[in-house]
């Protein structure tokens, strides 16, 4: 019988996982983090948000990690991370779908100016604009990973010009791919909209910064939906105060909660959400993890694992 240790929303968020893994796997045990009656040394999982450095070295038995977000830096940041263990991200399908949907209104947000709207009801304002359609807006998506590549396909489904950078090259329907440092000079040249979708590595750390702005069509827009680390805030939002960028949609941050004196908050062109672009139910995950413990379990490699040697 394997035993599956879980440090993901406290005892509450604990509660709800336990009852998902019950009714769905009975043979599996689960055990709370932080019960201090259990011995972690004997778990042979572990499914985890921000562990406390060296807990996961502690437990010999380990045969997995298994981490309950998408991004793993918050489990290899920690110096003493087990790196011969296999650590993998967490990417159920429902993920993707809602990404795609949450991408999709953002741009959409944006392209009809959303923030002007919000003003004029604010004010009383009743004032009619118009705004670009969506086939006249070149979206650019940094990152084609599972979710990338979701975002990107269901963008040009909406009749965007969509294209997409990543490390490689990716064949995506309606996207036009660029690949490595050569080509993205060009795909931002081409870039009205720059949705980011990277993973979180040493290379990517504050790519949305002042030179890579300077790159885009001036009044270009942002979304950012992958990690705060992403983003160089303070060059956000000057570039928004001078017209390098024209409007930014940001759902993550270095610190959250984002403080509440963070001139963020009050920025008239940056639409601000709290980390919600896509978050799986504990039960899509759970299915999601016991999917991977079978594969395992079989002798067989299953995807998303984290690469130590390119950082995701």
């Amino acid at each position: 019988m394997s035993t599956l240790v879980i440090k993901s929303g406290g005892e509450k968020g604990f509660a709800e996982w336990q009852r998902h893994f019950a009714e769905l796997a009975p043979g599996l045990t689960t055990q709370f983090w932080d019960d201090p009656n259990i011995d972690r040394a004997q778990a042979d999982y572990a499914l985890v948000w921000e562990p406390e450095p060296g807990a996961l070295a502690a437990m010999p038995g380990l045969r997995c990690i298994f981490s309950t977000g998408a991004g793993v830096d918050h489990v290899v940041h920690d110096p003493a991370f087990p790196k011969h263990i296999p650590l993998y991200r967490m990417t159920p399908g429902g993920a993707a779908q809602r990404m795609g949907e949450f991408v999709c209104w953002a741009v959409l947000h944006l392209m009809r100016d959303g923030p002007r709207i919000t003003a004029q009801q604010r004010d009383h304002v009743w004032q009619e604009f118009t705004h670009p359609a969506a086939n006249e807006l070149r979206v650019g998506v940094m990152g084609l990973g599972a979710l990338g590549a979701r975002a990107a396909e269901m963008l040009a489904g909406l009749g965007f010009q969509v294209a997409g950078w990543s490390r490689s090259a990716k064949d995506i329907p309606g996207v036009k791919s660029y690949a490595g440092e050569a080509e993205l000079p060009a795909f931002l040249a081409r870039t009205d909209v720059l949705v980011c979708l990277l993973p979180s590595t040493p290379a990517t750390r504050h790519i949305l910064s002042a030179p890579l702005f300077a790159q885009l069509p001036r009044g270009a827009m942002l979304v950012n939906v992958a990690r705060g680390a992403h983003q160089k805030i303070g060059d956000v939002l000057a570039a928004l105060d001078d017209g390098t960028l024209s409007a930014a949609l940001i759902d993550v941050y270095e610190t959250e909660p984002l403080p509440a004196d963070s001139p963020v908050w009050s920025h008239p062109r940056l639409v601000v959400t709290p980390h919600i672009a896509s978050i799986p139910s504990r039960r899509e995950r759970a299915v999601h993890v016991l999917g991977l413990i079978r594969e395992i379990e079989a002798g067989r490699e299953p995807p998303n694992r984290y690469n130590p040697e390119i950082g995701y």
